[in-house]
């Protein structure tokens, strides 16, 4: 059997990718994509075309540590090959991290069993220069502590109606909260925010009340509110896209996966 015969296999794969210049993950029909790169660099190594399936889309200018794909190939190459190879036709802002073989009833999107996303704040008088657009900036005085007091008020199993893109197309508002910690560096704040799902804009938003709340504009109390009204109206401004990094996803076990990359750290 040559390798062209050969039957497809399945890959999973971690992707790395600052979104500063990319119009989301999504492959767009006039726009610059990180999926399109993907892609691409997958079908040079793989001989064929090659299509991917991600575990979450980003939307514009968004970030990716821990992004997992996979993807059917019948061409057969070792894990070491794949990362080089592919890693040679990317952009300079995008990095295969790892590939490894899995069973056809791994699915990059439907075996996740939970997504972390980072966001990460500097809170000055002055703007960043060298991290614009890889960092968000807040200007007012942030108190941590009232946001840490208003985080836990999020968490558990609600609708999130509230904190969803009014363009959001997912069917059921209702997740899974599982982590919303707020942690201070001096200037720099981090949320973590781990979810068995994501609606459009969710960590953004989510991100916005505390910061309302830490900023003296509204009380603790705010955010148990906006919740409860599941009027995206109630909830105020969504926060930059350049501050939000997709850090990791988790899987069974049992498919064995490499470990996720370290989170990003910026203090």
């Amino acid at each position: 059997m040559t390798e062209n015969q050969a039957t497809e296999q399945r890959f999973a794969a971690c992707i790395e990718y600052c979104g500063l210049h990319y119009a989301g993950w999504q492959r767009q029909k006039n726009a610059p994509s990180v999926q399109e790169e993907i892609e691409k660099a997958l079908g040079q190594v793989a001989d064929h075309e090659v299509r991917v399936v991600t575990a979450g889309r980003t939307d514009t200018g968004v970030h990716g540590i821990g992004q997992v794909v996979h993807f059917e190939t019948s061409s057969r190459r070792s894990n070491g090959n794949w990362v080089r190879g592919v890693n040679s036709w990317l952009p300079n802002d995008i990095s295969l991290i790892w590939t490894h073989p899995v069973s056809d009833d791994f699915h990059a999107r439907f075996s996740a069993r939970q997504r972390w996303y980072r966001y990460v704040l500097l809170n000055r008088q002055m703007s960043p220069s060298y991290l614009h657009g890889r960092v968000a900036w807040h200007r007012p005085a942030l108190a941590l502590e009232p946001m840490q007091r208003a985080a836990l008020e999020l968490i558990g199993q609600h609708d999130f109606s509230a904190f969803r893109a009014a363009g959001c197309q997912s069917k059921n508002p209702t997740k899974d909260l599982r982590k919303l910690e707020v942690n201070q560096q001096g200037a720099w704040f981090w949320f973590d925010v781990v979810a068995d799902g994501f609606l459009q804009h969710m960590v953004r938003n989510l991100v916005g009340v505390l910061c309302r709340i830490g900023n003296g504009e509204e009380p603790v109390s705010w955010a148990g509110h906006v919740l409860k009204t599941r009027d995206r109206r109630q909830a105020g401004v969504t926060f930059p896209p350049g501050g939000l990094y997709f850090a990791r996803v988790d899987y069974d076990p049992d498919f064995n996966l490499p470990p996720p990359p370290p989170v990003c750290c910026f203090w």
